[in-house]
């Protein structure tokens, strides 16, 4: 009776760790034009390459951007290839911090 009360617990604690992931669609931009807009910067002839050359020249950090909010984004890598792309991430929000840890992401449709 013990061994099945300690399995249902695992499966309740398995079942609400994953009930936090949620799906967010936006543009993957960098945290010094965290709102898509890279008219300012000009650090490209595309978005893509000014948020690319914003990350390895001023040690910014990808963000999502919604529309209305940006997030940072936890994986510093996987975002890397849909820079200036409109996307959708899932993963689990960190209100506290604004920061989606990300378990993929992938173009929007």
């Amino acid at each position: 009776m013990t061994r099945l009360i300690l399995n249902l617990l695992a499966v309740a604690v398995l079942c609400s760790a994953q009930s936090g992931k949620q799906t967010f669609t936006g543009i993957i931009t960098d945290s010094m034009c965290a709102r898509a807009d890279h008219s300012k910067m000009q650090m490209g002839p595309t978005d893509a390459q000014c948020t690319r050359a914003c990350i390895s020249e001023h040690d910014a950090t990808y963000v999502l951007y919604d529309g209305k909010e940006a997030f940072d984004l936890s994986d510093p890598k996987m975002p890397e290839k849909f820079a200036g792309q409109k996307v959708t991430v899932t993963g689990t929000l960190d209100a506290k911090t604004k920061t989606i840890r990300v378990d993929s992401i992938g173009a929007a449709k």
